[in-house]
């Protein structure tokens, strides 16, 4: 895998995952190209392409385009059924998952594809496994939260009053 992108309708982008080192410049010039290519597809067109040395396989999931790029000769279909994971993994977190989902909790849903893919690879095939991963890491989040408020309040509330001023004589 090269890179997974994900865009709305409307060609704006919502998630992006690049899986070898591509240069900033490249990178926006490949999202450009894959918005206006994928956009520009008729709905009931093939859902993969060949472009440059890579396949392009597209799928959309209601207002979201789900884009991985693999190699020529990986297989397109396997491919299809990890972006297909993907989206169940998203929709069992958020429960029906939608854009705006995905742009107020997006360290969430980059948290869920590192949990499932890492380096371009399948990571973890188990949806049962990453959503316990990612029900773990809610856990710790949700414990250290309440340590810092409690760390908060036992300050503000315990702390010593802070030194006094020395006062200064009006009669001088």
């Amino acid at each position: 895998m090269r890179f997974l992108l994900l865009f709305s309708r409307q060609g704006r982008l919502r998630l992006q995952k690049w899986f070898t080192p591509t240069p900033e410049r490249e990178k926006k010039k490949i999202i450009r190209d894959m918005t206006t290519m994928v956009l520009a597809r008729k709905p009931r067109s093939c859902n993969f392409i060949h472009w440059r040395d890579l396949k392009i396989v597209y799928k959309r999931y209601a207002s979201l385009y789900f884009c991985l790029a693999v190699e020529d000769e990986e297989n397109e279909l396997l491919a299809l059924e990890i972006l297909h994971r993907y989206v169940e993994l998203l929709d069992k977190y958020f429960g029906n998952v939608c854009e705006l989902d995905i742009i107020f909790n997006f360290e969430k849903a980059y948290f869920i594809l590192d949990e499932f893919l890492m380096g371009g690879e399948v990571q973890e095939t188990s949806k049962q496994i990453v959503t316990r991963s990612i029900e773990a890491s809610d856990m710790l989040q949700e414990v250290l939260y309440r340590l810092c408020v409690v760390q908060v309040v036992d300050w503000v509330c315990c702390a010593p009053p802070p030194p006094s001023l020395p006062c200064v004589s009006e009669e001088r």
